[in-house]
């Protein structure tokens, strides 16, 4: 008689069956629906495939299309795998690589045959129309246990040298796996994968692109080409997803940023922004902004150096750890003799300050701290400079120069959890301020860290219980923990937003960290008269001005609220013979504050109705000889349908009140 295995479910009922058997027979054995709809299992919380027997009593959890997360996963690594198939079937010879699931989609890493040229996007319509023949084949895709010989034997009889290649360095002894398509096209891969491929939905993915790409990422190896695609459960999700990457694309901060002449960007100095008058009147109104509300929080401002030696990056373990980063420059006299730049092998080197945290321990260690002096709280609008790679530079999303609206705490350790529930509190205020929601995260020790286990059990425990006491560790903030995604010095709380077309983007963040005032020697006198050790929070609220700008912009389609608008009204004449009036009214405008302009050009009113709309000027005062004689305005809001005409006094009274920063307007 075989061996029975006890089978636990989610609803806590047990289902005993014979050794051997897999989820796909409890799924049977529980009822026909949920045989059809079952997709893929969790065997004591591991994902696999229906056809993975049990080998000891375990608790089951059957995945169908319901558990969006899992099924999402499945069906994209899935869709891979019939790129990849889809692309040989087309094209003999073409070798293939890699091809992961990504956040919305996947990819697959191919080198077309010598005989073509690389693949380019006129050969996706033939890719997806074969996609989704081998889809419609309903080929079942199986599991097989391989040696690691018997791998590099297949690839290199294929001529599959990029799979040989890897194959040869997997380890001796490890099982490795390979799924089958059907029966005669396979791939190696760890899986789970879906039963068949008759279980993925053949309108619900569609190529997007295609891209260079080095093999192994190296620059030296060979270069392949990239597939993109995105992929679903359904067509309805695949309909929205393009809808919102339509309309993402409509809010595409560089597109909106050089139609409202905010600012650019040139090769000249790669990965820095050039603001323009526009752009930088919110640059400025932010900065002001920012300073109201973290004075308001006791925050002292400071300035600190752009470029500081080495060695204090060397002591700080930002050389070790981040010196490929860094803009890293001689501390040398420059030789002024000869064509082009020559440094000597004795040059001290110096540095570009890629963060502001270890010129803060400094001004700290200025002067005797007592315990009285804590919480000491320091901010700084702080130019930083980071040498990220050419390909990840986007817009203001990723520069190599930025400023943050940086700062730190240094209190004593009984000061932590309020210190944090503080900045909780503040950082809420201002995300409403800019009418943003958001989730809070706790990002957990990495595997490569400074400090010991006992400093990282603190610190994250008073993070978590800060949050707690700021009343944010609920589902509805999102509350979630991210297990080794801390910095490597210190766990931090992360504030994600939610834009208005529901992406996400991680901003603000706040740190507890011991370890730096401990490399930086930084101290302050107890009310023992002994030395103690401050700790140090890391805290932003935009992050960075940069970085937030380009997210404001895309939240709110360029159409910025009125206080953050670089210019916020406009008058423009109907004839000329409304030009004095016009020029009073932008007198007595200017007067009040608001940022306004004149339009007097011997243009039709809807030519400038249309030229500003596009600029997303808030507000337009049109004028003509009948305003002119009643002291009147004829108001166009941007986006309202209709205009209204007022009085000048009343649309002056509702653009000031419009044009007041949310902090400074009455409750």
């Amino acid at each position: 008689m075989s061996e029975v295995l006890k089978i636990s479910l989610p609803d806590g009922s047990v289902r005993e069956m014979p050794a051997g058997s897999t989820p796909a027979d409890v799924a049977a054995a529980i009822g026909p629906g949920l045989a059809k709809a079952a997709i893929a299992a969790r065997i004591d919380g591991d994902l696999v495939d229906l056809s993975r027997p049990f080998t000891k009593d375990a608790a089951l959890a059957l995945v169908t299309n319901r558990d969006e997360a899992d099924a999402l996963e499945l069906a994209r690594h899935d869709f891979a795998h019939v790129l990849a198939e889809a692309v040989q079937a087309l094209w003999p010879g073409t070798q293939i690589t890699f091809g992961p699931a990504t956040d919305d989609g996947f990819y697959y890493d191919v080198m077309a045959p010598a005989s073509r040229a690389p693949f380019g996007m006129e050969d996706l319509p033939a890719i997806e129309d074969r996609m989704r023949a081998i889809i419609k084949a309903d080929k079942p895709l199986t599991r097989e246990v391989w040696s690691r010989q018997q791998l590099i034997d297949k690839w290199r009889a294929d001529g599959e040298t990029f799979k040989a290649e890897w194959a040869a360095e997997l380890p001796e002894g490890e099982e490795l796996t390979v799924y089958r398509s059907g029966t005669d096209w396979l791939d190696m891969c760890r899986g789970p994968h879906l039963p068949s491929t008759g279980k993925l939905d053949p309108q619900a993915f569609k190529l997007m692109r295609v891209a260079g790409a080095y093999w192994r990422g190296d620059q030296n190896n060979a270069q392949l080409t990239r597939i993109y695609g995105t992929g679903w459960l359904n067509k309805k999700q695949l309909d929205a997803h393009l809808m919102r990457l339509e309309e993402a694309a409509k809010r595409d901060h560089r597109k909106l940023g050089q139609e409202m002449d905010l600012f650019h960007l040139q090769a000249e100095a790669h990965g820095s922004v050039f603001w323009h008058p526009q752009g930088y009147v919110i640059y400025r109104e932010l900065e002001d902004y920012i300073r109201r509300a973290v004075q308001g929080a006791g925050c002292k401002e400071v300035k600190t150096p752009q470029v500081m030696d080495a060695r204090q990056w060397e002591q700080s373990g930002h050389w070790g750890k981040y010196r490929a980063n860094m803009f890293v420059i001689p501390d040398e006299v420059p030789n002024t003799e000869d064509d082009g730049p020559v440094i000597s092998g004795d040059a001290d080197w110096m540095a570009l300050k890629p963060m502001n945290c270890p010129a803060h321990v400094l001004i700290f260690r200025q002067g005797i701290k007592s315990y009285r002096d804590l919480p000491l709280r320091i901010v700084e609008n702080g130019c930083c400079h980071r040498n990220e790679p050419h390909g990840a530079l986007h817009g203001l999303m990723r520069v190599r120069q930025f400023t943050q609206d940086d700062g730190h705490i240094f209190c004593r350790e009984d000061q932590i959890v309020e210190e944090v529930r503080s900045f909780c509190e503040l950082a809420d205020r201002v995300y409403r301020d800019f009418g943003f929601t958001y989730a809070v995260k706790l990002a957990l020790r990495p595997e490569q860290r400074f400090g010991s286990d006992a400093d990282w059990d603190k610190a994250e425990q008073e993070l978590r219980q800060a949050v707690i006491d700021a009343g944010l560790a609920t589902e509805k903030y999102g509350w979630e923990e991210l297990p080794g995604e801390g910095a490597f010095y210190a766990p931090k709380l992360e504030w994600h937003l939610t834009d208005a077309i529901g992406r996400t983007w991680q901003v603000g963040t706040i740190q507890s960290d011991r370890v730096l005032p401990e490399r930086l020697d930084a101290s302050y006198v107890g009310e023992d008269g002994e030395k103690h050790r401050p700790v140090m929070l890391h805290r932003a609220i935009f992050g960075s001005y940069e970085r937030f700008i380009g997210i404001l912009i895309e939240h709110y389609a360029g159409k910025l609220p009125v206080w953050l608008a670089p210019t916020q009204a406009v008058i423009a004449t109907i004839v000329s013979d409304a030009d004095g009036y016009a020029a009073e009214v932008t007198a007595q405008l200017a007067a009040a504050g608001i940022r306004v302009e004149t339009d007097t050009r011997n243009e039709k009113i809807n030519y400038k109705v249309r030229d500003h709309s596009l600029k997303k000027v808030p507000h337009l005062l049109v004028v003509g000889k009948r305003e002119a004689e009643e002291g009147t305005v004829a108001l166009r809001t941007l986006g309202a349908e209709h205009q209204k005409v007022m009085p000048l006094s009343e649309a002056i009274a509702m653009l000031k009140a419009d044009a007041t920063p949310p902090d400074l307007r009455p409750v």
